[in-house]
């Protein structure tokens, strides 16, 4: 996942490639297109004039809720980020989709991973009487 952020003045803007891709050629041409628009309309909200763009800072915005149908494409977007390349549980998978910017209960997040689990997309191991999520991945390189 990479991350591009341009500051120009009190403005900034950081863009997450979780829901896009951005080769080091298309990089550059990303990053003078965003400081091209925050230095030629002051006082215009860029993130406005940015097509699909979302406006998270978790310290100060409350999370969007997750339908029961989207949490498996959301915890799909963890997993792709390396998320469960280290045993994960339900309550780490619900603090790290808030992290994200989204709110999922844990019961429904418990049931897309044990269904995740069974569809062999992640695997699952019990410790303790406490259920571990992690990529086949994870499993390769310990």
């Amino acid at each position: 996942m990479a991350k591009i952020r341009v500051k120009q003045g009190n403005n900034e803007i950081e863009i997450d490639s979780r829901d896009f891709y951005v080769d080091n050629d298309t990089a550059e041409e990303v990053i003078e297109t965003l400081k091209e628009l925050m230095k030629n309309k002051p006082g215009h909200n860029v993130i406005n004039s940015l097509e699909d763009a979302e406006f998270h800072e978790p310290e100060f915005s409350q999370p969007a809720t997750v339908t029961v149908d989207d949490i498996k494409s959301k915890l799909r977007i963890l997993a792709k980020n390396s998320f469960f390349d280290q045993p994960r549980t339900v309550g780490e998978a619900v603090s790290q989709l808030s992290e994200y910017g989204w709110s999922a209960s844990p019961l429904d997040v418990s049931v897309a991973l044990t269904k995740m689990a069974f569809n062999k997309e992640v695997l699952k191991n019990t410790q303790e009487d406490r259920n571990f999520y992690f990529s086949k991945e994870a499993l390769l390189t310990n």
